[in-house]
């Protein structure tokens, strides 16, 4: 049975893909393309490196060592997700654009967005999926000098809105990036967006505070200059 839960913090860092956003189709599509080139990869490739910056998983799966090639693969990449079939992209999830814009109203400098997208590729997805743009900025692959798990980018996110990392509410879909959020000492929410609870809690390893279904099951108020945030959580067993 879901439960209700109350968290106060002092800013929200938000992933983007997966969490606010869905390119999974795009993701797939854009992996397929590339297995043409690069045969060696495993079929699985796309969940292997969910969450994770493209210009490591490139370097990792693709064997890419050229820095001029890595970019230019990176931005084929990302095209190719952008304008999968047709051009229909990336699509907002449930509840996001909604907390969002609540958020822009009540608290426009206490949110932001920390993904593992390059910013040529958040620049062409966030309006695309028509999205608030965070009123302090957000952060992308291309600010940090290692990517998730690491915890460098929700530092950089905490950083971004002049507040600590231990104050802060990670909300993440992939293990990768709950490990991150908590390796920075923030607390961290859990979307079911991309993965069951179960694979979360184990992938994660123990990394994660609170889970959800999606974001529709989340409410922000601000309350004595902290955001009070209402979750409909998953019981953890």
């Amino acid at each position: 049975m879901e439960q209700e839960s109350r968290v106060r913090v002092g800013a929200i860092l938000f992933d983007l893909d997966g969490t606010l956003i869905d390119s999974t189709p795009g993701v797939i599509y854009a992996w397929d393309e590339f297995r043409k080139q690069y045969t060696h990869l495993p079929s699985n490739v796309a969940h292997l490196t969910h969450g994770r910056r493209l210009t490591d998983t490139l370097r990792e799966y693709c064997r890419i060592t050229d820095e001029t090639e890595l970019e230019k693969e990176i931005m084929r990449f990302e095209l190719l997700v952008a304008n999968q079939r047709g051009g229909l992209g990336p699509q907002v999830l449930n509840g996001a654009q909604k907390l969002l814009v609540k958020l822009s109203e009540i608290a426009p400098d206490k949110w932001t967005i920390v993904t593992s997208a390059s910013r040529f590729y958040a620049s062409l997805a966030i309006p695309k999926c028509s999205l608030p743009i965070p009123q302090k900025g957000y952060v992308t692959a291309d600010d940090v000098i290692e990517g998730k798990p690491k915890p460098g980018p929700y530092i950089a996110g905490a950083a971004t809105l002049g507040i600590s990392p231990e104050k802060c509410l990670v909300i993440e879909d992939a293990p990768s990036g709950l490990k991150a959020g908590r390796a920075a000492g923030a607390q961290t929410l859990a979307v079911c967006t991309s993965h069951q609870p179960q694979t979360l809690l184990r992938d994660a390893d123990g990394n994660l505070d609170y889970i959800v279904q999606d974001l529709e099951g989340v409410s922000v108020t601000l309350v004595e200059d902290q955001l009070e945030i209402t979750l409909v959580a998953i019981p953890r067993n």
